[in-house]
């Protein structure tokens, strides 16, 4: 069986996914509402805390929620969502840089990862249910890949603020394409102990020119906490009436992909102007990730942060972590 073959094989069944989750929830009714929260948040990602500067070294989220976003037209293409669902609408911006083992060498360093970044917006929709401790989510992304998402002038000048070392690659980096792709994730509570443990199943995909992928996972929750499936963490004050005011948990959470691209090894779709990017054949189809989080917590305030692992994402490569600082409020 031939790899294409099974690449095809393994695109058509994430559009099917895709196409058939809509169809697996009810259509929206009278008893779904849009949640009067207004939410901001920010992640820094980093694997300089544990003393190495490669693969994936440095990523920023940034989200804003709030209920003005439900008229963007975007909404149309997200799908349906289950009856008697709380909305949350946002905007997600991303931006990630990756680059190969040593960015000291001033040349290409065939068989190690190309440098690469992107930033894009994910469009999105948070349906839950609380009662049914379910929750769909979908996203549109739009972006932009290479050069034109500044990593190179951002890690020079972190690394000259720190006096490490200059990065002297970025020159070789995957060229300018357009990010465009849909998200889907579907997430259901398995298990809950009482007020302070739970555990909750999950299964995604991805298709578009950055990364096309489905993976399934599940994460365990234990501590002083609020329903991770009920809210988006923290609420505002309105909502806040009869939710935990503390929170103090932690969380382990693994997950495994089958991977069918990855633009930020094999270059975007369109532009194929690169001066290095691995071949398919190099590209590890199976991927496994684990996190685990520590967060602290009050009324509409919360912090986090967490160690991330990540299995070899191509051949030759090693296995990775990185630590990550995230904030949320809402008002």
């Amino acid at each position: 069986m031939s790899l294409l073959f099974l690449f095809m094989r393994f695109q058509f069944t994430i559009v099917l996914f895709l196409g058939l989750l809509p169809l697996l929830v009810h259509a929206q009714s009278d008893s779904t509402r849009v949640s009067s929260d207004h939410l901001i948040a920010y992640t820094f990602a980093n694997d300089a805390f544990l003393r190495t500067d490669y693969y994936f070294t440095q990523g920023m989220t940034l989200l804003l929620v709030s209920p003005a976003l439900q008229h963007s037209p975007v909404n149309r293409i997200l799908g349906l969502v289950p009856a008697g669902s709380i909305l949350h609408h946002g905007i997600q911006l991303h931006y990630d840089g990756f680059t190969p083992l040593r960015i000291q060498d001033p040349f290409i360093r065939v068989g190690d990862r190309p440098y690469a970044s992107y930033i894009y917006a994910d469009l999105l929709r948070v349906a839950s249910h609380p009662t049914r401790r379910l929750r769909v989510t979908t996203a549109f992304n739009v972006g932009v890949l290479g050069p034109a998402a500044g990593a190179k002038g951002f890690q020079t000048k972190i690394h000259e603020l720190l006096g490490a070392p200059t990065p002297r690659g970025w020159d070789y980096q995957v060229q300018t394409d357009v990010v465009l792709g849909y998200e889907a994730r579907l997430e259901k509570q398995l298990l809950a102990v009482g007020r302070g443990l739970e555990v909750n199943g999950a299964a995604s995909a991805s298709l578009g020119t950055l990364q096309t992928y489905a993976g399934v996972g599940a994460t365990l929750r234990l501590g002083v906490l609020q329903p991770a499936l009920a809210t988006l963490g923290v609420v505002n004050r309105t909502s806040r009436v009869g939710q935990r005011q503390v929170q103090a948990y932690g969380e382990a959470q693994v997950e495994g992909r089958v991977v069918g691209y990855n633009a930020t090894l094999q270059g975007g779709l369109f532009n194929r102007n690169n001066p290095y990017v691995l071949s398919a054949a190099a590209v590890r189809r199976t991927v496994a990730r684990s996190t685990a989080t520590l967060g602290l917590g009050y009324a509409g305030f919360r912090l986090e942060g967490s160690l991330t692992g990540i299995s070899p994402e191509f051949s030759g490569a090693r296995w990775h972590r990185w630590t990550m600082l995230g904030i949320r409020v809402a008002f």
